[in-house]
């Protein structure tokens, strides 16, 4: 578990709980509800993890923050589709137990807040919106590359959740032609380093070769870096296959700016250089000039951010329920 504190003469007034929800990492903050964090406390709980356990963990840890503190509201941003105008989980594709699940009953009954429950990425997106990398522009698309794939498109209509992820595109690990499979299963942070640790899949020659430790999307932008042919052809199938995906979202909804954060991208420009080549190969050539994609602003920050911003606006946090409701 990490804790980290950040003090701030201007953070004053209302002070707002914000909770992420993963499905590797769980993080809660205190802060404003101009989206400031002053207090954070974070936890890996282990691939074991169930939703029993993340809401031990969430309910030890809030009663320890709000230890005679005053709170206004709680913003949640769950890692996986949930119904946001009755809160209620749909279900969780990395962690067992979430299915159906009542993730603001639960919430308001258990701390007796006002809570508001959103999508993870959809929540991050709304900070990057308001206070990071999609500031000012007309039509925003957010996505995260983590555990998960997810997207949020956000205008002055409102905002909502896409399951970008859940997309499919021609499978390159397969030999039988014409195979398809989901974004995901290409591109999520556990699908890279699954293929990156199943025997033979690195060759021999490689700087990654012989490893004692498990082999991760670091070890693999590193490898990038250092020109290692294997590393380099590795980013490039991975960035191809993220640029389809993002392509089709032009095409179909045609923002103006693209923002990608998550795990992945924290590789940096060795990705973000391929990804944005590729995207602009692949793109329609009425959207080619007509957007930017950028790396999150906010990165680890997103999520906490979003839900402070939600919870401590309810207007805000009516815009995406109208928008789900509108579809």
């Amino acid at each position: 578990m990490c804790e980290e504190k950040q003090e701030s003469a201007s953070a004053e007034g209302r002070r707002y709980l914000s909770v992420e929800i993963g499905g590797t990492k769980q993080q809660i903050a205190v802060g404003t509800a101009s989206g400031q964090i002053l207090e954070r406390r974070c936890a890996k709980l282990g691939d074991q993890t169930t939703a029993a356990g993340i809401l031990a963990w969430i309910k030890a840890t809030v009663d320890d923050i709000c230890s005679g503190a005053d709170f206004s509201g709680i913003g949640v941003g769950f890692g996986g589709p949930i119904d946001p105008v009755s809160g209620r989980i749909i279900c969780s594709l990395q962690v067992e137990g979430w299915k159906n699940f009542s993730l603001r009953g639960w919430f308001e009954d258990t701390f007796h807040l006002p809570t508001v429950v959103l999508n993870d990425t959809v929540t991050g997106g709304v900070a990057e919106w308001k206070l990071g990398a999609g500031m000012g522009c007309r039509r925003l698309f957010y996505t995260n590359i983590g555990t998960g794939i997810g997207g949020g498109l956000y205008d002055r209509g409102g905002y909502g959740a896409s399951s970008l992820g859940y997309t499919w595109l021609p499978d390159w690990r397969s030999t039988e032609p014409g195979t398809g499979t989901r974004l995901e299963f290409l591109c999520a942070g556990p699908w890279i380093e699954s293929r990156l640790r199943q025997p033979g899949y690195v060759p021999a020659d490689s700087v990654l070769a012989g490893r004692s430790a498990p082999l991760t999307c670091s070890d693999l932008a590193e490898g990038g870096r250092t020109g290692d042919p294997f590393c380099m052809a590795e980013l490039d199938r991975v960035a191809s296959s993220f640029a389809m995906g993002l392509t089709n979202v032009l095409a179909l909804a045609a923002p103006d700016r693209l923002v990608v954060g998550g795990g992945v991208a924290k590789m940096g420009e060795v990705f973000f250089s391929r990804l944005r080549r590729f995207t602009s190969e692949f793109a329609f050539v009425g959207t080619i000039s007509n957007y930017q994609l950028l790396p999150s602003a906010l990165m680890d920050d997103a999520v906490l951010a979003g839900a402070l911003l939600l919870s401590g606006d309810p207007a805000l946090a009516r815009d995406g329920t109208a928008w789900h409701q509108s579809i």
